[in-house]
């Protein structure tokens, strides 16, 4: 699974109850997107969260 190079976010991991009261494990994954940056003036794919991209955290090629 993806992970966000800059913050480090990744999925996160829980338990789903329902209305009953069942418990069953659930997941919640992130919004990443594999965008090309630059690096140096060098162009690099790596994977991103929406919300670093948002913030202007990194620069797109």
């Amino acid at each position: 699974m993806a992970k966000c190079a800059v913050c480090e976010k990744a999925a996160h991991f829980g338990i789903k109850v329902s209305h009953s009261h069942k418990r069953s494990n659930k997941m919640w994954k992130s919004n990443i997107k594999k965008v090309k940056v630059n690096d140096n003036g060098t162009p690099k794919k790596i994977y991103v969260c929406t919300s670093c991209l948002r913030s202007g955290l990194v620069e797109r090629a």
